[in-house]
């Protein structure tokens, strides 16, 4: 039967993991006629239908944790992957019998790429020679490990370009098409693609019309930028263009709104000179609204017609920041 892989859809990492694992799983374990992939989307509530399953083998890779018995292999390392206490005893429960083979979760990895390769090469012994580039990008552009926020604006990089299409996306076919070849092709040969190529350019427009636009709609205060447009749908914000024109912000809060949901993006400025231990868990703030992420990192998901009630919750974060800002600044001062 064909395997399935399940992935985070429009998202460079997300990809990158379900090539991976792929590759994996047809030279170290194999037994299947092939490989199918489908993109997952944060829905409200968090929520996963036994519907996304197929009928032969599922896997998961860069997205939150399921119970259900079709799920046979699953990879991720956000500190939100399980949605309620009982999918965590489930897991863990499941590291006692033969799903402890499959089944590997991990919230120190930068990347879920990293997290499979380390996998497959410790446990099962597998190669990764000619995929250092594949896991440089995953770490890179999943962990904001850009040296400055014109890198990750500017996107000069192949690998970049390739985030950029795959973050956009909004054709079904497109990220299935181009996954496999993650593996067989270097971004270099993969940019150059005729079906790559043809997204680029407006792609690229867009993305400086955006950048214009987050200027004009960046209010910076107190150490918060916050962005808001409701106005018009967004598919995909370059989350690091509030730093592109405010250095000094340590958080940004973008609320915007697709034909699929509202969204409200809650980050970390990577190149803060503060401390860890004096940033805030972000995935916990998310968290209380029935999101999730990581530390650095987060995002809620309401429903497309929630526009008011992602305003209220964006605001009610940023006040919450500004007012931790503020104490912070003063013990400082």
């Amino acid at each position: 039967m064909i395997f399935r892989v399940l992935h985070h859809n429009n998202c460079f990492d997300g990809a990158c993991s379900a090539a991976l694992f792929a590759k994996f799983h047809r030279e170290c374990v194999g037994g299947v006629e092939g490989y199918e992939f489908c993109g997952l989307a944060h829905q409200p509530g968090g929520a996963m239908s036994d519907d996304i399953f197929g009928p032969g083998q599922n896997a998961i890779v860069d997205f939150k944790y399921s119970m259900s018995p079709k799920l046979t292999w699953w990879f991720d390392h956000h500190e939100s992957a399980f949605l309620t206490p009982d999918m965590r005893v489930h897991f863990e429960e499941g590291q006692l019998t033969d799903k402890k083979n499959r089944q590997f979760f991990d919230p120190t990895y930068i990347s879920c790429t990293g997290l499979i390769a380390d996998v497959g090469r410790e446990k099962f012994g597998w190669d990764t020679s000619g995929l250092e580039d594949l896991l440089y990008w995953a770490n890179i552009i999943d962990g904001a490990r850009f040296a400055s926020p014109a890198a990750a604006v500017e996107m000069k990089e192949p690998a970049m370009k390739i985030a950029l299409v795959i973050e956009n996306a909004e054709d079904a076919e497109f990220i299935p098409k181009i996954i496999p070849m993650l593996t067989t092709m270097s971004f270099e040969e993969l940019v150059e693609q005729p079906f790559v190529q043809e997204r680029i350019a407006p792609l690229w427009a867009k993305h400086q019309a955006t950048k214009e636009l987050i200027r004009e709609r960046a209010e910076f205060r107190e150490g918060v930028v916050y962005v808001e447009i409701l106005d018009q749908e967004t598919e995909a914000l370059n989350k690091f263009i509030p730093y592109y024109f405010y250095p000094e912000a340590t958080y940004t809060i973008a609320v915007t709104r697709s034909k699929a949901r509202t969204k409200i993006s809650v980050g970390t400025n990577p190149w803060t000179t503060r401390k860890a231990d004096d940033l805030v868990n972000l995935s916990e703030v998310c968290g209380r609204y029935g999101g999730g992420g990581h530390a650095r990192v987060g995002a809620i998901s309401l429903k497309a017609d929630e526009a008011e009630k992602g305003r209220e919750i964006a605001l009610e974060i940023v006040a919450d920041l500004r007012a931790i800002e503020r104490e912070r600044g003063k013990t400082e001062g």
